[in-house]
């Protein structure tokens, strides 16, 4: 066993003993308590790209911080009125029903992306975490001009009655997204929609009315596009990495 390869067992020893995770410098303190005398550039040298090494083993749910994959599930789940899509009423139909559809206005329509796909639920962990469509824009070999790859993400609302709450979770999605889309029903009481109108346009989230009482033709309509920002890029590589062969990356 080489020195290198000493350590890294010893570091993956010393993550298996904390489910939460450890921080990159107090994995080293860790491990220099283990090897006595070592330089420090060894400790550093083994372990700054764990993830990259061992993805199946080890990745990083925030920056500086290691954790082992199969402590995942234990990462806390969505709030249950997170989860479960609003409750459905009379004439109106489940938020899921209008994914694939407003993934191809996307596409086709507004053109702002070049694949997207459907998420819900909660797949990426985190409390506010997973959109409900989530896409892409790549450029094609066709292009002239090859701008960046952008993500692109929309929470879709059937039943408006929390609207504050749809609106923070399009804000969140801005950590680890370029554009983020608000999809609300167009009948949702006017005061809300003036409201979160105003709020899109000085945050830069989309608003995109639709009917929702119309699985076959929605007619999403847009009322603010949303502003590109740069995200973190920390955290579009994480999702991205996670969805990349649906996304075909």
């Amino acid at each position: 066993m080489t020195k290198k390869e000493k350590i890294t067992a010893k570091a993956k020893e010393i993550l298996a003993a904390n489910p939460s995770g450890v921080r990159f410098s107090e994995l080293v303190r860790n491990l220099r308590e283990a090897f006595p005398g070592e330089a420090y550039g060894n400790f550093t040298g083994a372990i700054w790209n764990l993830d990259s090494r061992f993805p199946t083993e080890i990745y990083k749910p925030a920056r500086g911080l290691f954790r082992l994959t199969h402590f995942r599930s234990d990462e806390p789940a969505e709030t249950m009125s997170e989860q479960v899509e609003s409750v459905e009423i009379p004439g109106r139909f489940r938020e899921s029903h209008f994914y694939e559809a407003f993934a191809n206005y996307l596409v086709q329509d507004l053109e702002e992306c070049t694949k997207a796909i459907q998420l819900g639920g909660s797949m990426f962990g985190a409390k506010w975490g997973t959109p409900d469509i989530f896409g892409i824009f790549k450029a094609r070999e066709s292009d002239i001009f090859k701008p960046a790859l952008e993500v692109v993400v929309a929470e879709v609302k059937t039943d408006c009655s929390q609207p504050i709450t749809a609106f923070g979770q399009a804000c969140a999605y801005r950590l680890f997204a370029h554009k983020s889309y608000l999809v609300i029903p167009r009948d949702s009481q006017k005061e809300d929609i003036a409201r979160l109108d105003a709020l899109c346009v000085l945050s830069g989230i989309g608003l995109i009315l639709f009917d929702a009482t119309n699985v076959q033709l929605p007619e999403f309509q847009i009322r603010v596009r949303a502003a590109k920002h740069e995200p973190d890029a920390f955290y579009v590589n994480s999702y991205l990495k996670r969805i990349a062969d649906r996304l075909e990356l």
